[in-house]
């Protein structure tokens, strides 16, 4: 069930429903968007189409509420020690840089990916919404003997996310920052925001994104959020920015091919066999999880993420069999028609034998067998890393 602004609407709904608003509710009810549950947030699905902001972060920019992700900061002696012990993946030690890794348990089992932030004095780490809680649970779990501070620092701010070829020239209007022009991909700095007549606001922009496109996001104080908004969108209106939900994040990310926790990443699943491994540090001192996922390198995964074309126009959803002589050998995880490609497309995960490019699949769609084929992934890739700015 989706839900838009009427003249009786307001957020005092959503205490019986059960659904947590971000900072940025009313901005979009306003705008006419498709309310759905999300994690346990109300949030956009769309305004208009998802074909339509789908273009749109392709070919301009779109404008997207993030701030249902968690974002918990991490400070005191130990703290280097306790990430370290937690992430897959090395613990940046430069101010500025952002690593993607993963928490796991001591089977290997995935129990988020996640970006981690190395600022001045502390670390930042965003972590899915659905999987906060479990997060905050674990880190309590984890940090006996560390002295280490772990400050949940969600409800307090908002993230928002401006994607697309023409969001650094949009950005940079609304946030003057001399090292913007310079902030790397996977790169994140503290700036300042100017208002007129207004206190300015400290803020922090990272360039990292979830769509396959250049971009940036903003974490801002929770109160600051609507007006931040507001400005990127009157900025942004002339390069073609659009507000987008979370349909068209989701398209764009399975053509990017990145996976999504609860789709292609579980804890049933170790990082390897996600096909993670540029974010598994396995050299470095012992990590949570490390003894069972080197166990699955030496041995090999039983199982490997893919990504397929279906050869005729039908789309493959989350949870159909790849089958081979009629028996289920494999799973689909994430399936779309992809608004870019004009193909349906999908990701899985098969068999070794069936994982090099070019394998034939046949997979089980409602009840009738249909042809596939393995793809390289990502399914799109942008022609250049650096965005447009002025």
């Amino acid at each position: 069930m989706s839900r838009s602004l009427q003249e009786s609407d307001s957020p005092a709904y959503l205490p019986e429903m059960d659904l947590k608003p971000t900072p940025l509710h009313a901005a979009h009810l306003a705008a006419g968007g498709h309310m759905v549950d999300f994690a346990g947030y109300d949030m956009p699905v769309r305004y208009g189409t998802i074909v339509t902001e789908h273009a749109a972060v392709r070919t301009a920019a779109g404008l997207f509420d993030i701030s249902h992700m968690g974002r918990v900061r991490f400070s005191g002696p130990d703290a280097e020690r306790f990430l370290d012990r937690l992430l897959t993946n090395r613990v940046p030690t430069e101010p500025g840089r952002v690593k993607y890794g993963l928490l796991c348990r001591e089977d290997g089992g995935i129990i988020d990916d996640v970006l981690t932030t190395k600022l001045a004095d502390d670390w930042l780490m965003v972590v899915n919404a659905s999987n906060r809680p479990a997060c905050l649970t674990w880190f309590e779990e984890q940090a006996e003997g560390f002295n280490v501070t772990i400050d949940d620092r969600t409800d307090s701010t908002a993230m928002i996310a401006v994607q697309g070829p023409n969001a650094g020239e949009i950005v940079s209007h609304v946030v003057h920052m001399p090292l913007l022009e310079t902030l790397g991909y996977y790169r994140a700095s503290p700036a300042v925001w100017e208002r007129p007549g207004e206190s300015p606001v400290e803020i922090i922009v990272s360039r990292t994104g979830y769509t396959g496109e250049d971009g940036f996001e903003l974490i801002v104080p929770a109160e600051s959020a609507t007006e931040m908004w507001r400005e990127l969108r009157e900025v942004g209106e002339p390069h073609g920015l659009v507000p987008c939900g979370l349909g068209c994040r989701d398209t764009l990310r399975l053509e990017a091919g990145m996976p999504l926790y609860g789709h292609e990443l579980s804890v049933v699943t170790d990082p390897l066999t996600a096909g993670l491994d540029f974010a598994v540090a396995l050299k470095k001192d012992d990590f949570l999880g490390r003894g069972a996922i080197a166990a699955v390198k030496d041995a090999g995964p039983k199982r490997v993420r893919v990504g397929f074309e279906m050869r005729g126009k039908r789309v493959a959803r989350e949870g159909a069999a790849v089958v081979r002589d009629g028996d289920a050998v494999g799973e689909v995880t994430s399936g779309t028609h992809s608004p870019t490609l004009g193909k349906a497309i999908g990701m899985a995960y098969v068999p070794p034998d069936l994982a090099a490019e070019g394998a034939e699949l046949e997979i089980d769609v409602r009840g009738r067998t249909e042809p596939a084929v393995v793809v390289s992934l990502p399914f799109y890739k942008r022609q250049a890393m650096s965005a447009k700015l002025p």
